[in-house]
């Protein structure tokens, strides 16, 4: 399953996104408005012009009072015109504003993109991890739901990169990501935290959860030309302790980590806690 869309966008880009956002309301409002004000001004010049047609041919008026109230019916006529004419450069206006503002919108999306997410893998980076998992962090304070956070490293991924080059390895950083983002679900985040180091933070999932979430990324291979080339990795799985700081709680899944590296341990590392 992909990644979730409606992950919060990062503090500093907020008010951005806001002044966007407000900017298209008001030219919303005011395009809202000259429409409203166009038919209301149109009804109001085509009532004068057939009140005036209708005195223009009572027999009772005279020839003068004809001559002028015909005249005034084309200056009527003249002044919808001109009115029309100034409503259509009024919505053309609108118009530019509003390709402007949505560019201007599609320039914020990629800049908030290129801020949130590593270009390689299309993970989120560690960065809006970090903002991530301390908003995470205190919803679980609060609600008391269970929060999960791996991570994880490639192994031998140095040597894909010595044997089969750069270009393989930047494959396997790919088919990697993507099969973290097959076995997470919307609400959850994948994360790519360095080179060859990843990471996953699961709210409410349980530590029987957890297990199933990392079972399913093994057995893993891909295909690249005549090789057919396995991806194993070493991951630490930890649940979050209350009270614990998102820095304390990252660093406890580090050490744990590189405990499990350390000792040569083969598989994947587990910690069976409960809230």
């Amino acid at each position: 399953m992909r990644q979730s869309n409606h992950d919060s966008v990062p503090p500093s880009l907020a008010p951005g996104e806001n002044e966007i956002q407000t900017e298209l309301s008001m030219l919303q409002r005011r395009d809202s408005w000259l429409s409203r004000y166009s038919i209301f001004v149109s009804l109001m010049l085509v009532g004068a012009i057939i009140t005036l047609a209708i005195l223009a041919v009572n027999e009772q008026a005279g020839t003068f009072l004809k001559i002028r109230l015909t005249e005034a019916i084309f200056a009527l006529i003249a002044m919808i015109v001109l009115f029309n004419v100034y409503t259509i450069r009024q919505e053309f206006l609108i118009k530019q504003l509003r390709a402007e503002l949505t560019d201007k919108q599609a320039q914020f999306y990629n800049l908030r993109n290129l801020s949130m997410l590593d270009p390689l893998t299309g993970l989120y980076n560690r960065r809006f991890a970090e903002q991530r998992l301390a908003s995470e962090v205190a919803r679980t304070q609060r609600m008391g739901h269970p929060l999960a956070l791996v991570m994880l490293d490639l192994k031998q991924f140095g040597q894909i990169n010595d044997r089969l080059g750069r270009e393989v390895g930047d494959q396997a950083l790919r088919e990697f990501a993507a099969r973290m983002s097959s076995v997470i679900r919307g609400s959850d985040l994948g994360v790519r935290l360095d080179s060859d180091k990843f990471m996953m933070i699961l709210p409410e999932c349980a530590t029987e959860q957890l297990n199933r979430v990392v079972a399913r990324l093994t057995p893993f291979e891909f295909h690249w030309k005549t090789h057919q080339i396995p991806l194993t990795f070493v991951a630490s799985c930890k649940q979050y302790q209350i009270g614990e700081s998102p820095n304390e709680f990252v660093a406890r899944v580090e050490q744990n980590l590189v405990t499990t590296k350390r000792t040569g341990d083969k598989t994947t590392h587990f910690e069976t806690l409960t809230l």
